[in-house]
């Protein structure tokens, strides 16, 4: 199945609502979903006889921000994060990558962590995919069985691939830098 055939049978099943988004000249092709359909997208992808997509093989978070002025009026989007997931159907063998996309930020003012539904509930090995997406970029995975740092120790402040995260000059009484 191509890339163009499922967005079509996710589009038929979903509606364009829900299937917001594809790119399928990228080296990946991928279809976006929107964030609140996630998981009923996901169980789909992985419970349908024409899908079969039983691999999690990656999740990973991405931030789209460029800090420096200069360069950010040249930025081709808008600041936000993408979770992006990449899925495999062994026994169909075909391949296709996921991705949601919310404001870096769930409310600008308090700096609080956006929320994504998890899929830990589909795909067992998610729930280790999203602690490190929340450990090092920063996204709230909402209903997730254990959501807590798995790379930084409990008590780091902030998550160090955010394009505005600023190393702690000093951890424990250990200099940094």
């Amino acid at each position: 199945m191509t890339a163009e055939d499922l967005h079509k049978l996710l589009v038929g099943q979903f509606g364009e609502s829900k299937i917001i988004g594809s790119n399928f000249t990228a080296k990946d092709p991928w279809i976006e979903v929107a964030v609140d359909s996630i998981v009923d997208v996901s169980r789909f992808l992985k419970h349908d006889e024409r899908t079969q997509f039983d691999h999690l093989n990656d999740l990973c978070g991405v931030d789209y921000f460029e800090p420096d002025p200069k360069k950010a009026a040249k930025f081709n989007h808008q600041p936000h994060v993408a979770v992006v997931y990449h899925l495999t159907s062994y026994s169909l063998r075909h391949r296709i990558t996921v991705k949601v996309k919310v404001a870096r930020w769930k409310d600008d003012a308090t700096k609080a962590l956006p929320d994504v539904p998890s899929v830990a509930s589909v795909w067992a090995i998610a729930d280790w995919h999203e602690r490190e997406c929340y450990d090092l970029v920063g996204v709230n995975f909402v209903d997730h069985p254990n959501l807590r740092r798995i790379l930084c120790p409990e008590d780091w402040e902030g998550h160090g691939l955010r394009k505005d995260y600023e190393q702690p000059l000093e951890y424990h009484g250990v200099r940094g830098r």
